[in-house]
């Protein structure tokens, strides 16, 4: 269900009441960013991005290291110049390249996986005047997969924050 509001203020009164009246899964949907928004629908979660990157940085390094030492060493111990098989000053800037390109990499999969991309529709897209949401128009959609949501109770809900129309969001 899908409340348009006409200002942006109202939006956040009625998404602050949305959260203390204990909803949970819900979003918003304006034309322009709303500075603390994203704190009032309850958005206060810290992500792991920073771990996947990292982690992905790690592969690529030691991949790389590794890759080289075993093919210089191991696999085919070659004599260049006289110098040690392992000799891993030659092997920095390989094994640097593949760190930032394996995190990258990883920040850009990591990024789509938890944003669950490519999503290719969306139900709040065939309810009835969303497109005004990227010109003057502010919605507060609450989804029905919160655990607070019933058909009526949420439409007295958020007909209680004067919403200038409420639209029921088609499955």
């Amino acid at each position: 269900m899908a409340a348009r509001f006409d200002s942006e203020d109202a939006l956040k009164a009625a998404a602050d009441a949305a959260y203390l009246a204990g909803y949970r899964k819900m979003d918003a949907y304006s034309p322009v960013p709303i500075e603390g928004l994203a704190e009032k629908l309850g958005n206060r979660r810290k992500t792991i991005m920073p771990l996947i990157v990292l982690l992905g940085g790690i592969a690529g390094g030691t991949g790389g290291y590794f890759m080289q030492w075993f093919s210089m060493t191991v696999d085919y111990p070659y004599n260049i110049g006289g110098r040690p098989f392992h000799s891993w000053p030659m092997f920095i800037p390989v094994t640097f390249e593949l760190t930032v390109l394996c995190a990258a990499l990883a920040g850009v999969f990591g990024m789509l996986f938890l944003n669950g991309l490519p999503r290719y529709h969306h139900p709040i897209f065939a309810a009835p005047g969303i497109e005004r949401a990227t010109v003057d128009q502010y919605f507060l959609c609450i989804e029905a997969s919160d655990e607070r949501w019933n058909l009526e109770g949420t439409r007295r809900f958020l007909e209680g924050t004067h919403a200038a129309e409420i639209v029921e969001v088609p499955r």
